[in-house]
This record gives C-alpha cells, structure tokens and sequence, in this order.
C-alpha cells in the first residue's frame, strides 16, 4: 500500500507523542514492504528526503510566525499535496487544525483518524477555542472513513457522542534493559535519590500540583522537571519556584536512552497528565522499571489499574513524598513491566494499527456512501 501519515511535526521525533507514534509505525510499515510518506514541517531539524526508508516531505509551517494559527496553514498545505500523491491510506494524527479542511482530502485514499484526546477539555484554551475543538472533533469524526481510538475511554465516549464505531488501538513502548548508571551522572543526581516529572507546560498536566506539592514537603530531595519550558505558562512556575533548590527545570530531552535512564534510576515518577487516552511518556515510564505515581483520573487508571499510586491534590502529593519507598514496591514496577511486555509493546501495537489498515482497505471507504 501507498500509505501517508499526516497531523504532527513530523519524524524523527522532536516533539511528543504523535510523533514518536508516527517515527516507530512508518518505519515498521515500510520493513514489511509498503510504500511510506510523513510530513514533516519545513524547519524540522531533519532536513533529508528519507528517514530509514520513509519518505519525507516538507511543507511551509508558519507556527513559527503565527503561532498556533500556523499549525491550520500547515495542515492546509499537507492535505493539498497528499491531492497530488494518489495514496492508498491516510493516516490522520490528530484533529485539531486538520479537520476544518476534511472536504478538501483526496477522494481516493481511505481516510484513517486517530481521535487524540477530549482536546476540548485541556484549560489552556479559552472558552471560544474549546468550541471550536468541539466542532472540530465532531467533523473528524464524520468525515473519516474510520476512526481510531487510544483508550477504551474515548472508544466509549465517540460512540456515545457521535454513534461512532471505532478502533481501540493504544500507544506502545519498549521494554527498557539499557540501564548505565553514568547516563545520569551528566544530570547531576543519583540513583534512587530523586524524583521526577515529565510533561508538556501545560495546566492539565498538573505540573503545578505536582511542585506544589514537593514545596509543602519537609522531604528536600531533587525533583527533575523535564519538558520544554520557554513558554509563558514555564516562566509561571520557574518564577514561582524559584526559591526551591530541589526544584530543578531541565527543559526538553528528546534522547530516548537518557529519558530511560532517569526514569529507571529515579525514586518516584510523577505523572500528572489528566486529559487525552493513553499518554505515551506514561508507558515509557512503565517500560522503564519506574515506580509511578500519577495524577487521579480514568485514564490513568486504566493504564496502570493497581500498580500505582495516585493523588489529585498538592497535599497528596505531600504524602506520597513522605511515605512511599521504592523498594517496598518492587512488585508494582514489574507488573507494569509485564503489561508493556505482554499489551503494549510496539512490535504488537504496529501490528494492530497495520492489521487495521488491511482491512479497511478491504472494506474500502466509508465516506459519502449512504
């Protein structure tokens, strides 16, 4: 098949999810002989024309220059190209600034969408913009031929919503062996004597709650703060801790092996996101041997069931600082291993997604048909 992945920054990944996803998958897709195209924007750091036998193709990202209004003038650009490119499949990575544009998709190919996360919940968005996703996410739903989603919480809600069938396919991880003690040394901490968060600057992700929580703390061990931060929402909480020593802002790593490393020698691993299906960084923890404690909600528990602990409050948080040993929890780390093991590893994960795609193209399309 002639298959392109459209919706994120492109490959390899320097960015999140979406694009880990898309870097592993396209790669997987073309080992088992089809025909593969990512979209990457123009000032992605890699510059060449294929990534391990994927085809890249650049095109305009004014995000730089406009902001999140750009991401609308890059999908825009995408989709107009795929209508020269006679693709079997498109994978659609997201809705956010594509969906607005779903009647200019090639007739021909069958569209495939990943639904993301409820996008219209995150409190980063004003009121209007929350609407707006809502109305997005309603016309992805109904113009795709057929929909994926990464958690058994948003299977349930597109059906309920919009009597949608679709496909509940969850985000992979590589079980983690490469464990160097020196990987961490370069960051300045220890094995087992810090702790650690992980997350995009955004509300929801709780990173606040999380630091709020370790400022409360008579326990001043080092908590490592990773995610790019040069953002407003980033100056908030660098200003706000400040004074906190043990509070220390790494920004982005992007080096997969180093991201293991730190989260397998850690002592607890915070994960506050509480809106989307199932979180990427969370599954590399639990590939990582980490002893994870995450931010109390459906979506969380559904990934990890029992083998975490979980709060909803600084005070909470307080208390798991405060009480919790790693080494009395050994158990819980190698149950969660054994899930990315036995459900979500990537070999099994990829191979969903490509049966998926077999039969859809069996199938064939879904749009228009009455």
């Amino acid at each position: 098949m002639k298959i392109a992945i459209l919706g994120t920054r492109g490959i390899p990944n320097y960015y999140g999810g979406f694009e880990q996803f898309a870097e592993f998958f396209s790669v997987y897709l073309v080992e088992k002989g089809h025909e593969v195209y990512c979209y990457n924007s123009h000032n992605h750091k890699f510059q060449e024309k294929t990534f391990h036998g994927v085809n890249i193709i650049h095109q305009h990202d004014p995000e730089y220059k406009y902001g999140t209004f750009g991401q609308f003038i890059y999908d825009y650009n995408c989709i107009m190209d795929s209508r020269t490119r006679d693709f079997d499949i498109i994978l659609q990575l997201g809705y956010t600034s594509n969906s607005v544009w779903y009647f200019l998709l090639p007739k021909k190919p069958i569209i495939i969408t990943n639904m993301d996360g409820l996008e219209w919940k995150r409190t980063k968005y004003s009121r209007p913009v929350q609407q707006f996703l809502k109305f997005a996410e309603r016309l992805a739903a109904i113009s795709s031929d057929y929909l994926v989603s990464d958690s058994l919480g948003i299977e349930k809600f597109l059906k309920e919503r919009y009597q949608k069938e679709s496909t509940y396919i969850a985000y992979g991880a590589y079980p983690f062996t490469n464990c160097n003690e020196k990987t961490i040394a370069q960051y300045g901490v220890e094995k087992d004597n810090y702790n650690m968060i992980m997350a995009r600057f955004e509300p929801e992700n709780n990173l606040d709650m999380v630091l709020e929580g370790v400022a409360m703390s008579d326990d001043k061990m080092t908590i490592l703060v990773i995610g790019k931060h040069d953002t407003k929402y980033g100056e908030y909480l660098k200003t706000k801790y400040n004074d906190h020593q043990n509070i220390k802002f790494l920004g982005g790593i992007y080096n997969l092996d180093h991201l293991n490393n730190l989260r397998y020698y850690s002592k607890l691993y915070f994960h506050g996101h509480s809106v989307g299906g199932t979180n990427p960084s969370l599954l590399e923890a639990m590939a990582s041997n980490a002893l994870i404690a995450a931010h109390n909600n459906d979506f969380n528990k559904g990934i990890l069931k029992e083998n975490g602990f979980y709060f909803s409050s600084p005070s909470e948080v307080k208390n798991l600082l405060k009480s919790i040993k790693k080494s009395d929890n050994l158990q819980l780390i190698q149950n969660n291993f054994d899930a990315i093991v036995n459900d979500f590893n990537w070999e099994k994960i990829n191979g969903q997604y490509l049966q998926l795609f077999e039969e859809c193209s069996t199938k064939g399309k879904t749009r228009n048909k009455k």
